[in-house]
Protein backbone atom coordinates (compact mmCIF):
# COMPACT_ATOMS: atom_id res chain seq x y z
CA UNK A 1 0.00 0.00 0.00
CA UNK A 2 3.24 2.57 0.09
CA UNK A 3 2.18 3.64 -2.96
CA UNK A 4 -1.34 4.18 -2.74
CA UNK A 5 -3.51 6.65 -1.62
CA UNK A 6 -7.31 5.66 0.01
CA UNK A 7 -9.83 8.15 0.10
CA UNK A 8 -12.43 6.90 3.46
CA UNK A 9 -15.40 9.20 3.72
CA UNK A 10 -16.64 8.65 6.89
CA UNK A 11 -13.66 7.60 8.70
CA UNK A 12 -12.98 9.96 12.14
CA UNK A 13 -14.86 7.23 13.77
CA UNK A 14 -16.45 3.58 13.85
CA UNK A 15 -16.19 1.37 11.24
CA UNK A 16 -14.35 4.30 8.75
CA UNK A 17 -11.54 4.61 11.19
CA UNK A 18 -10.89 1.20 11.87
CA UNK A 19 -10.13 1.05 7.65
CA UNK A 20 -8.35 4.05 8.12
CA UNK A 21 -6.11 2.60 10.56
CA UNK A 22 -5.45 -0.59 8.83
CA UNK A 23 -4.64 0.90 5.11
CA UNK A 24 -2.27 3.54 7.19
CA UNK A 25 -0.40 0.76 9.04
CA UNK A 26 -0.11 -1.00 5.87
CA UNK A 27 0.74 2.25 4.22
CA UNK A 28 -1.00 4.00 2.12
CA UNK A 29 -1.29 7.80 2.49
CA UNK A 30 -4.98 8.26 3.82
CA UNK A 31 -7.78 10.99 3.45
CA UNK A 32 -10.03 11.28 6.57
CA UNK A 33 -13.15 12.90 5.96
CA UNK A 34 -15.65 13.01 9.34
CA UNK A 35 -18.22 15.44 11.39
CA UNK A 36 -15.50 17.05 13.17
CA UNK A 37 -14.32 20.66 13.54
CA UNK A 38 -11.30 21.30 11.11
CA UNK A 39 -9.36 21.48 13.95
CA UNK A 40 -10.06 18.66 15.63
CA UNK A 41 -9.74 16.63 12.08
CA UNK A 42 -6.76 17.92 11.40
CA UNK A 43 -5.21 17.09 14.65
CA UNK A 44 -6.32 13.75 13.53
CA UNK A 45 -4.78 13.33 10.59
CA UNK A 46 -1.31 14.62 12.21
CA UNK A 47 -1.42 11.44 14.45
CA UNK A 48 -2.06 9.42 11.71
CA UNK A 49 1.05 11.04 10.10
CA UNK A 50 2.94 10.23 13.21
CA UNK A 51 1.95 6.61 14.23
CA UNK A 52 2.17 5.80 11.04
CA UNK A 53 4.86 7.83 8.99
CA UNK A 54 2.63 8.45 6.31
CA UNK A 55 0.55 11.56 5.06
CA UNK A 56 -2.89 12.25 6.03
CA UNK A 57 -5.27 15.36 5.19
CA UNK A 58 -8.40 16.00 6.94
CA UNK A 59 -11.90 16.92 5.44
CA UNK A 60 -15.43 17.65 6.79
CA UNK A 61 -17.35 18.37 3.71
CA UNK A 62 -21.22 18.29 4.14
CA UNK A 63 -22.11 15.00 2.14
CA UNK A 64 -25.41 16.22 1.18
CA UNK A 65 -24.14 18.48 -1.32
CA UNK A 66 -22.63 17.48 -5.23
CA UNK A 67 -20.38 20.00 -5.41
CA UNK A 68 -18.72 19.36 -1.75
CA UNK A 69 -18.62 15.88 -2.72
CA UNK A 70 -16.59 16.50 -5.86
CA UNK A 71 -14.63 19.18 -3.99
CA UNK A 72 -13.77 16.54 -1.49
CA UNK A 73 -12.12 14.01 -4.37
CA UNK A 74 -9.84 16.98 -5.63
CA UNK A 75 -8.86 18.23 -2.31
CA UNK A 76 -7.47 14.83 -1.86
CA UNK A 77 -5.84 14.23 -4.98
CA UNK A 78 -4.37 17.78 -4.74
CA UNK A 79 -2.98 17.09 -1.38
CA UNK A 80 -1.96 13.49 -1.52
CA UNK A 81 -1.20 12.93 -5.31
CA UNK A 82 -4.38 10.86 -6.04
CA UNK A 83 -7.06 8.83 -5.34
CA UNK A 84 -6.29 4.61 -5.72
CA UNK A 85 -8.66 3.64 -3.17
CA UNK A 86 -11.90 5.01 -2.26
CA UNK A 87 -13.96 3.64 0.40
CA UNK A 88 -17.32 5.02 0.70
CA UNK A 89 -18.50 4.54 4.44
CA UNK A 90 -20.23 7.38 5.75
CA UNK A 91 -23.71 7.28 6.69
CA UNK A 92 -26.84 8.03 9.23
CA UNK A 93 -29.66 6.55 10.54
CA UNK A 94 -33.04 6.98 11.51
CA UNK A 95 -36.01 5.01 12.55
CA UNK A 96 -39.70 5.66 11.43
CA UNK A 97 -42.55 3.87 9.89
CA UNK A 98 -43.37 4.83 6.56
CA UNK A 99 -46.35 7.21 7.24
CA UNK A 100 -43.84 8.98 9.60
CA UNK A 101 -40.98 9.42 8.27
CA UNK A 102 -39.31 13.12 8.39
CA UNK A 103 -38.98 14.05 4.16
CA UNK A 104 -36.06 15.46 5.63
CA UNK A 105 -34.84 12.52 7.07
CA UNK A 106 -35.00 10.30 4.05
CA UNK A 107 -33.56 13.01 1.67
CA UNK A 108 -30.94 13.44 4.15
CA UNK A 109 -29.81 9.75 4.64
CA UNK A 110 -30.38 8.88 0.26
CA UNK A 111 -28.16 12.52 -0.03
CA UNK A 112 -25.25 10.68 2.30
CA UNK A 113 -25.48 6.94 2.26
CA UNK A 114 -26.29 6.64 -1.42
CA UNK A 115 -25.59 10.03 -3.43
CA UNK A 116 -22.38 10.89 -2.23
CA UNK A 117 -21.06 7.28 -3.06
CA UNK A 118 -22.40 7.87 -6.61
CA UNK A 119 -20.39 11.45 -6.81
CA UNK A 120 -17.03 10.14 -5.33
CA UNK A 121 -17.11 7.22 -7.62
CA UNK A 122 -17.87 9.37 -10.27
CA UNK A 123 -15.05 12.13 -9.68
CA UNK A 124 -12.53 9.54 -8.56
CA UNK A 125 -12.79 6.65 -11.76
CA UNK A 126 -10.90 9.46 -14.20
CA UNK A 127 -7.60 9.29 -12.35
CA UNK A 128 -8.17 5.20 -11.38
CA UNK A 129 -8.51 4.69 -15.01
CA UNK A 130 -5.54 7.24 -16.01
CA UNK A 131 -3.20 5.11 -13.37
CA UNK A 132 -4.99 1.42 -14.77
CA UNK A 133 -5.70 0.30 -10.83
CA UNK A 134 -8.56 1.36 -8.54
CA UNK A 135 -10.28 0.08 -5.69
CA UNK A 136 -13.83 1.14 -4.90
CA UNK A 137 -15.27 -0.37 -1.42
CA UNK A 138 -18.75 0.56 -0.55
CA UNK A 139 -19.87 -0.15 3.31
CA UNK A 140 -23.29 -1.44 2.51
CA UNK A 141 -25.01 -3.22 5.51
CA UNK A 142 -26.71 -6.34 6.04
CA UNK A 143 -29.66 -4.02 5.10
CA UNK A 144 -28.46 -4.05 1.56
CA UNK A 145 -29.57 -7.61 1.37
CA UNK A 146 -32.36 -8.03 3.25
CA UNK A 147 -35.00 -5.48 6.04
CA UNK A 148 -36.05 -4.55 9.05
CA UNK A 149 -39.05 -2.10 10.13
CA UNK A 150 -39.07 1.40 10.35
CA UNK A 151 -35.68 1.79 8.22
CA UNK A 152 -37.06 2.57 5.12
CA UNK A 153 -34.60 5.07 3.78
CA UNK A 154 -31.66 3.27 5.31
CA UNK A 155 -32.64 0.22 3.67
CA UNK A 156 -33.50 2.03 0.22
CA UNK A 157 -30.03 3.24 0.39
CA UNK A 158 -28.06 0.27 1.41
CA UNK A 159 -30.04 -1.50 -1.25
CA UNK A 160 -29.02 1.11 -3.90
CA UNK A 161 -25.25 0.84 -2.91
CA UNK A 162 -25.16 -2.62 -3.67
CA UNK A 163 -26.90 -2.18 -7.03
CA UNK A 164 -24.46 0.60 -7.75
CA UNK A 165 -21.57 -1.36 -6.58
CA UNK A 166 -22.33 -3.91 -9.42
CA UNK A 167 -22.93 -1.32 -12.16
CA UNK A 168 -19.67 0.35 -11.31
CA UNK A 169 -17.94 -3.12 -11.45
CA UNK A 170 -19.25 -4.01 -14.82
CA UNK A 171 -18.36 -0.67 -16.54
CA UNK A 172 -14.63 -1.15 -15.48
CA UNK A 173 -13.67 -5.11 -15.64
CA UNK A 174 -10.91 -4.11 -18.45
CA UNK A 175 -9.62 -0.84 -16.41
CA UNK A 176 -7.90 -2.48 -13.89
CA UNK A 177 -10.65 -1.27 -11.55
CA UNK A 178 -12.49 -3.05 -9.17
CA UNK A 179 -15.84 -2.37 -7.23
CA UNK A 180 -17.08 -4.65 -4.27
CA UNK A 181 -19.30 -3.92 -1.12
CA UNK A 182 -18.70 -5.10 2.15
CA UNK A 183 -22.37 -5.91 3.95
CA UNK A 184 -21.69 -6.21 7.88
CA UNK A 185 -24.58 -6.88 10.61
CA UNK A 186 -23.48 -5.82 13.98
CA UNK A 187 -19.99 -4.45 14.40
CA UNK A 188 -18.80 -3.65 17.64
CA UNK A 189 -18.65 0.41 17.91
CA UNK A 190 -19.19 3.25 20.30
CA UNK A 191 -22.71 3.60 18.22
CA UNK A 192 -23.93 0.07 19.14
CA UNK A 193 -22.55 0.50 23.22
CA UNK A 194 -24.95 3.63 23.09
CA UNK A 195 -27.50 1.36 21.67
CA UNK A 196 -26.86 -1.54 23.79
CA UNK A 197 -27.12 0.70 27.34
CA UNK A 198 -30.31 2.15 25.95
CA UNK A 199 -31.89 -1.27 25.46
CA UNK A 200 -30.72 -2.82 28.81
CA UNK A 201 -32.82 0.27 30.05
CA UNK A 202 -35.58 0.03 28.13
CA UNK A 203 -35.95 -4.09 28.73
CA UNK A 204 -34.55 -3.82 32.18
CA UNK A 205 -31.78 -6.05 31.67
CA UNK A 206 -27.88 -5.83 32.18
CA UNK A 207 -25.30 -4.93 29.76
CA UNK A 208 -24.07 -8.41 28.93
CA UNK A 209 -27.76 -9.99 28.80
CA UNK A 210 -29.15 -6.48 26.94
CA UNK A 211 -25.98 -7.17 24.08
CA UNK A 212 -26.68 -10.89 23.69
CA UNK A 213 -30.40 -10.22 22.97
CA UNK A 214 -30.14 -7.22 20.93
CA UNK A 215 -27.34 -9.05 18.94
CA UNK A 216 -29.83 -12.51 18.76
CA UNK A 217 -32.81 -10.94 17.81
CA UNK A 218 -31.55 -10.67 14.25
CA UNK A 219 -28.36 -12.64 13.95
CA UNK A 220 -27.70 -15.94 14.73
CA UNK A 221 -23.85 -16.06 16.12
CA UNK A 222 -23.88 -14.07 18.97
CA UNK A 223 -20.78 -12.09 18.50
CA UNK A 224 -20.23 -8.92 17.10
CA UNK A 225 -17.76 -8.23 14.26
CA UNK A 226 -15.00 -6.04 15.60
CA UNK A 227 -14.27 -3.00 13.71
CA UNK A 228 -10.78 -3.87 12.61
CA UNK A 229 -12.32 -7.02 10.70
CA UNK A 230 -13.89 -4.92 8.44
CA UNK A 231 -10.58 -2.39 8.01
CA UNK A 232 -8.57 -6.03 7.04
CA UNK A 233 -11.77 -7.40 4.46
CA UNK A 234 -11.15 -3.71 3.28
CA UNK A 235 -7.27 -4.27 2.81
CA UNK A 236 -8.03 -7.21 1.16
CA UNK A 237 -10.27 -6.36 -1.38
CA UNK A 238 -6.81 -4.30 -1.83
CA UNK A 239 -4.66 -6.84 -2.17
CA UNK A 240 -3.66 -8.68 -5.61
CA UNK A 241 -5.43 -11.93 -4.41
CA UNK A 242 -8.82 -10.40 -4.79
CA UNK A 243 -8.03 -9.18 -8.19
CA UNK A 244 -11.01 -11.24 -10.04
CA UNK A 245 -13.55 -10.11 -7.29
CA UNK A 246 -15.53 -7.31 -8.28
CA UNK A 247 -19.27 -6.93 -8.24
CA UNK A 248 -19.69 -9.01 -4.76
CA UNK A 249 -21.81 -7.78 -1.63
CA UNK A 250 -19.78 -9.67 1.14
CA UNK A 251 -22.44 -10.21 4.34
CA UNK A 252 -20.34 -10.46 7.50
CA UNK A 253 -22.95 -10.79 9.69
CA UNK A 254 -22.84 -13.75 11.63
CA UNK A 255 -25.40 -15.71 9.43
CA UNK A 256 -27.75 -13.03 9.63
CA UNK A 257 -28.58 -13.42 5.81
CA UNK A 258 -27.93 -17.28 5.93
CA UNK A 259 -31.62 -17.85 7.88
Amino acid sequence: MKTKTALITGSTSGIGLAIAHTLAEAGAKVGLHGLMAESEGSALALEFERRYGTKATFSNADLRCATAVGELVDYTKQALGGVDILVNNAGIQYTSRVETFPEQKWDDIIAINLSSAFHTIRAALPFMKNRGWGRIVNIASVHGLVASVNKAAYVTAKHGIVGLTKAVALENVEQGITCNAICPGWVDTPLIAAQIEQYAQQHQLDLQAARHQLITDKQPMPVMTPASSIGQWVLFLCSEFAQTTTGAALPIDGGWTAQ
